[in-house]
């Protein structure tokens, strides 16, 4: 693995693997975050200035592009804190080494080995060759079709503001920041009053506005790179193939789930015409991975349907992306070793091409390192919380926070427990870095020395 090395002054020369110089950058965007919306400055007239706890889960749901919020944006916060939580949104979804390196070549400085080793592990690419322009064009990209969203949003948000007795730049804001955050995948929103797009279940320009800023951002950056290059290629990679197969294949669970029990329920679905009963489906389904943002309440759900919710919001969006859970392609793997384990083949084959035991390994440990985190906050927060909320519903907020998604069955702000709200913040980071990332961050073992050892074969029974 590939360390990266840095002197000081006492000449004492540490090493760092980008994996931990990524999870690190992440922490301190966080802090600093929290700190600037502790400012007074950063509150409406006439709300008193949040808690340092209270600024730290907006910052890092902010920053890993959640949702969940225990104050509500449009109320709490003023021009200069909702800034500070889209600023955070916005090098949170992108990543701040991605970030970082785009404007250290905007400024026409070298950027080393180094950097471009750590900007390859902030996009999740290949190879550390090209990752510069890739960058360049990512942020580009970035930055057209947010300008893009905030121009249709403009058509329904201002109206909606003016109607809200509003001031047409406070729509012309709501819709800036409205683009962003889906882009981002990250469910903030600022209708106010934990409403999310609830108000706007009838509009398809904004549903599905959304819902395409959710699932552009939710591909990842190599994705967007090689449909990008297809013209010329005439061929995508097998994880561009996985990424779209197994997301349309889960667009349509979800959207297929959420429609079919949520049919005549009368406090979700049921009042809705067949048109908007699937508008609203199909969007849900869309928000479920990692985006955050909900048509319907959640709350009154039939518990099947939650269930389904849970399993979308565990799986979230592709490598590379602003989504987070454990990544669709690893869903994939798990399901292709699955089936090549049942046709009696030793190797996983996924689209004619074998999958590496080393890479089906670590999908077998994203998958059990996330299981345990998420029962093990889910357990906390029954526990801190004296049982006040129904199993299904706890387990939804704690995957909600792992996979970054934002969405709350019982309303986040309804945690009452200190233990509770700390535990759903490090859910959010977690989630964000990956559980793999942060384990390999904090091990301390000699990975060669561990190589080297030699080990007796143990034959154990399983199944």
């Amino acid at each position: 693995m590939v360390k990266l090395q840095y002197k000081f002054k006492n000449n004492k020369i540490i090493s760092l693997e980008p994996t931990k110089i990524i999870v690190f950058s992440f922490a301190a965007v966080i802090f600093w975050g929290a700190l600037l919306l502790t400012l007074p400055i950063a509150s409406n007239p006439g709300q008193p200035p949040v808690s340092f706890l209270t600024a730290l889960f907006t910052a890092t749901s902010a920053t890993c592009v959640t949702g969940l919020v225990v104050v509500d944006t449009a109320t709490q916060w003023n021009v200069f804190g909702r800034t500070v939580i889209i600023l955070l949104i916005q090098i949170g979804g992108l990543g701040f080494v991605t970030i970082a390196t785009f404007f250290s070549v905007l400024l026409g400085r070298k950027v080393g080995i180094k950097g471009r080793i750590l900007a390859q592990e902030s996009l999740n690419h290949f190879s550390s060759e090209g990752v510069l322009r890739l960058i360049q064009k990512v942020i580009s990209v970035t930055f057209i079709v947010e300008f893009f969203g905030a121009v249709i949003f403009s058509t329904r948000l201002i109206p909606y503001a003016i109607a809200n007795k509003r001031s047409v730049a406070e729509g012309i804001y709501m819709s800036v920041f409205q683009s962003i955050s889906a882009f981002c995948n990250a469910g903030f929103d600022l209708v106010g009053k934990y409403r999310s797009l609830t108000v706007f279940n009838d509009d398809p320009i904004v549903l599905l506005t959304t819902a395409l800023l959710i699932i552009i951002g939710g591909l990842g950056f190599m994705v967007w790179k090689d449909l990008y290059e297809y013209r010329v290629n005439k061929k995508l990679l097998i994880h561009t193939k996985v990424v779209l197969v197994f997301t349309a294949l889960l667009l349509l669970f979800g959207t297929l789930s959420v429609f079919i029990f949520e049919y005549n329920n009368p406090a979700t679905l049921g009042k809705l015409s067949i048109t908007n009963k699937l508008l609203n489906a199909f969007f849900q389904s869309v928000s479920l991975r990692t985006a955050g943002f909900n048509s319907i309440d959640i709350l009154p759900m039939k518990e099947i349907t939650k269930v389904g919710n849970v399993i979308l919001m565990f799986i979230g969006a592709a490598p590379g992306s602003t989504g987070g859970g454990v990544k669709v392609t690893t869903f994939g793997i798990i399901i292709a070793a699955i089936i090549s384990q049942m046709r009696g083949s030793d190797d996983t084959i996924i689209f004619k091409h074998k999958v590496s035991h080393n890479t089906v390994n670590k999908s077998l440990t994203i998958i059990g390192l996330s299981l345990i985190l998420v029962i093990t906050v889910t357990t906390i927060i029954l526990v801190a919380e004296a049982n006040r909320f129904y199993f299904i519903d706890t387990l939804y907020e704690a995957t909600s926070a792992f996979g970054t998604v934002g969405l709350s069955s019982f309303g986040t702000p309804n945690l009452q427990s200190s233990t509770s709200r700390i535990a759903i913040i490090i859910t959010m980071f977690l989630g964000r870095v990956g559980p793999l990332s942060f384990a390999l961050t904090l091990s301390l073992r000699n990975i060669k020395k561990n190589e080297d050892q030699i080990y007796p074969e143990g034959k154990i029974i399983v199944g």
